[in-house]
């Protein structure tokens, strides 16, 4: 496995490595999934391809930890899972949708990057002994993260619940594909946008992109690597073909083009926006409640979000 030193943008001082750090974290999970069980369902969003739309909503220790899209497909030799959750518990309850589907063995999980909403379902898959796929720069972001996410979890959960780090086996530097017997998956390793360690999938067998949370939709992005990095990704997403995308945020599946454009629109009002303020003086801390203001109508949790991706903006583009 190959690593790299995570995005100095994000962790240059211990102020801004605390923002990074709680900015991609969404304590989202529960004890059990409990009522918010009941409202989930798998929907089939391709041939043999099932995705759970993730809650709009922040961490609460009732919302069981259900704010990613999560899902798995089923090939002719096995299962891949394209995203594992954010807890052992979601990731126990994703398990138990395959079942019922399938018994074909569960044979790769996706990391697709470091955000525990993410990643921490992954431990209920180590019993299957799976390839656990990821970006070459994953290994090092949770080994500087890891740990402290893990404990965050655990003080709202309880150890148990937690579930443990689980490392990718197979790293993705480039790309890299998988044969399933009737389709194929190629994985795409991005350069720093959302996070240091963003990987996308394509799934032959579909069509369907799956860019996790290179692409949010309705649901304010988080930025928690480079903004002129994810402005390059995007229209390198769009390069790749699929017209239709799973999102790590919003509906099971979106058409790419307005999706990409939604998102485009406002990570340049976040670039522009920061770029004026720093041109003019304006302190950071005032920054934050003036700049991408104008999107706040367009995005859920605004007003949670956008002062963390001003910060990170504004301490990457102060620099240029």
């Amino acid at each position: 496995m190959t690593a790299s030193a995570v995005h100095p943008g994000t962790l240059a001082t211990g102020l801004t490595r605390r923002h990074a750090l709680f900015a991609g974290f969404c304590l989202c999970c529960a004890p059990t999934l409990g009522r918010a069980a009941e409202s989930f369902t798998m929907e089939e969003v391709g041939p043999g391809l099932f995705v759970r739309k993730g809650l709009i909503a922040d961490a609460t220790p009732e919302n069981a930890d259900a704010i990613a899209n999560i899902g798995f497909l089923i090939g002719r030799n096995g299962v891949v899972v394209t995203e594992s959750g954010g807890s052992l518990a979601d990731g126990q309850w994703l398990r138990a949708e395959i079942v019922k589907r399938t018994d074909k063995p569960i044979t790769h999980v996706v990391l697709t990057h470091v955000h525990p909403d993410h990643v921490f379902g992954a431990g209920a898959f180590v019993q299957d002994k799976p390839v656990f796929i990821g970006h070459a720069k994953l290994t090092e972001a949770l080994s500087a993260r890891g740990e402290f996410y893990r404990k965050r979890l655990i003080d709202l959960l309880g150890e148990d619940r937690t579930g443990p780090v689980v490392y990718p086996t197979l790293s993705v530097a480039d790309t890299a594909e998988i044969d399933l017997g009737d389709r194929r998956l190629t994985f795409t390793a991005h350069g720093p946008a959302h996070t240091t360690s963003d990987l996308s999938m394509i799934d032959s067998g579909s069509g369907l992109l799956f860019p996790a949370d290179l692409l949010f939709v309705n649901r304010i992005p988080s930025l928690d690597g480079s903004l002129k990095g994810w402005l390059a990704e995007i229209e390198r997403l769009k390069a790749m073909g699929p017209a239709r995308a799973v999102p790590g945020h919003g509906p099971v599946a979106v058409d790419l083009a307005p999706a990409l454009a939604d998102l485009s629109g406002y990570l340049k009002a976040l670039r522009d926006g920061t770029r004026a303020a720093i041109a003019q003086d304006v302190p950071i801390d005032k920054a934050v409640t003036s700049v991408a203001a104008d999107q706040r109508d367009k995005w859920a949790l605004f007003d949670t979000y956008n002062g963390r991706n001003v910060t990170v903006a504004y301490q990457e583009l102060e620099w240029e």
